[in-house]
């Protein structure tokens, strides 16, 4: 995982990529599609989304992010983000190998994929609609609205930032 104040930073070499590069060129390919996403997003569940976000339908998007073959392989949390998103896609790499994926344990009827690098990133496998529950919906958007609000304002204002920190 990236380290939370740098997932948006410049991008390194490709030899060196890191989840906030990937994380970076895949926001550039999703803003370039009316898809807004935020990183690092608590799910209600205890999980994190790498990134999740909203497509200009209002379908909600989440985005696993793995830069090694041991991190893609060992991850046994990932099916937790499939009942919060209407779409569920890996963020990979181009370096990182991408056929573990077309496994079953990978589920590729469910799953799309996204290469990346720091710049720019591509949809090589889009990921199937599963539609979420209007309520369910309704509940991840307020969430995710709310969280977004909350980050700018302490973005704007650091001493709102050490009250938000302060209250818990």
């Amino acid at each position: 995982m990236a380290d939370r104040d740098s997932l948006f930073s410049l991008p390194a070499p490709a030899e060196a990529l890191t989840a906030g590069d990937v994380a970076r060129g895949i926001a550039r390919l999703f803003a370039r599609n009316d898809i807004w996403c935020l990183p690092e997003m608590m799910l209600r569940n205890g999980r994190r989304a790498d990134l999740m976000g909203i497509d200009s339908r209002g379908q909600i998007v989440i985005v696993e992010i793995k830069v090694s073959r041991a991190d893609l392989l060992g991850d046994g949390k990932w099916t937790d983000y499939l009942d919060f998103c209407d779409r569920f896609y890996w963020g990979l790499p181009p370096s990182l190998d991408r056929a573990p994926l077309d496994g079953e344990g990978f589920l590729p009827d469910r799953c799309g994929v996204i290469v990346a690098d720091g710049y720019d990133a591509e949809i090589v496998r889009p990921a199937p609609l599963h539609q979420l529950a209007a309520t369910r919906r309704k509940v991840e958007m307020e969430r995710l609205a709310r969280a977004s609000m909350r980050r700018m304002t302490t973005l704007l204002d650091p001493e709102t930032a050490a009250w938000v920190r302060d209250q818990g």
